[in-house]
């Protein structure tokens, strides 16, 4: 009995611990953003706010190009995401049902391509969007967050895909159906978790993606929040009110979209792995 309580005990215990570890940054973020001045620069640390303040919360939001730079963030991370998944997609179904030369070389580029470390390529990609006259635009952003994004779509996409019986598809083809028509009615629908999960990776990497901004985009105006958020000691000062509070602006996006989106993306992830 005591060692089945045991067994049942430190795995719990152990979880515990995790949670409180991984937790408590964000909530010691949020709860600074909320805290007086005073209480944030208090010899004794004050662990739980009861004097709550929305100050720093409106000198961020009244800081400068920052709602200029919400839209440009929104506007490169939903494309790089909607762009990835149409194109992982369709390059997903062709990986995960077609036979065709080649298959194989192609699955390890994509592989190869998701472990690169991007910083390598960093003078690069300037050169390329300089001789393109792209500089301080919003277009070379977007195209490089898709493709920093588009390797692990596909190869997770691609083991959803395979994971879905063909019997159903061709069921669909026997009552009628094209194969468009059986991938869209029949397969797509089954697809949702997968594609939450990718469109949950592609929009955390995407959002939070700082040093391709922070050498294409030097006009002000053209940048994205990580960049501005990089900035708050000139912004802000010693202000870490404020310093916390655009800080949780940042992080607000993600944690609702992964609040939203955790069962359907762990149970996308979990399932993409098992076949391929």
């Amino acid at each position: 009995m005591k060692r089945s309580l045991m067994a049942r005990l430190w795995p719990n215990a152990t979880a515990l611990v995790l949670f409180v570890v991984f937790t408590f940054p964000v909530y010691w973020m949020f709860a600074t953003a909320l805290k007086p001045t005073g209480d944030i620069i208090a010899d004794t640390p004050v662990f739980v706010p009861t004097d709550i303040t929305f100050d720093h919360f409106r000198k961020a939001l009244n800081a400068d190009h920052f709602w200029t730079l919400v839209g440009n963030s929104l506007t490169v991370t939903v494309l790089a995401v909607v762009f990835s998944l149409v194109i992982g997609l369709l390059a997903s179904f062709a990986l995960a049902r077609m036979r065709f030369k080649g298959r194989r070389g192609f699955l390890l580029t994509f592989m190869i391509a998701q472990m690169a470390p991007w910083e390598v390529m960093v003078i690069a990609i300037y050169m390329i969007v300089r001789d393109a006259d792209l500089l301080n635009s919003l277009i070379p952003l977007t195209a490089f967050y898709m493709i920093m994004v588009l390797p692990f779509t596909i190869l997770t996409l691609r083991g959803y895909v395979a994971a879905v019986p063909k019997e159903l598809e061709e069921s669909a083809m026997v009552d009628g159906c094209t194969r468009r028509q059986a991938f869209v009615k029949v397969i797509f629908p089954l697809l949702a978790p997968g594609l939450m999960a990718t469109s949950l990776f592609g929009f955390i990497t995407a959002w939070n993606e700082f040093p391709l901004v922070l050498i294409l985009n030097k006009d002000a105006e053209k940048q994205t929040l990580p960049l501005w958020l990089s900035s708050f000691e000139t912004t802000f000062g010693d202000d870490w009110g404020a310093t916390m509070a655009a800080a949780s602006l940042f992080a607000i996006p993600i944690l609702v979209l992964f609040v939203y989106l955790q069962r359907k993306a762990v149970s996308g992830l979990t399932s993409g792995a098992v076949k391929g």
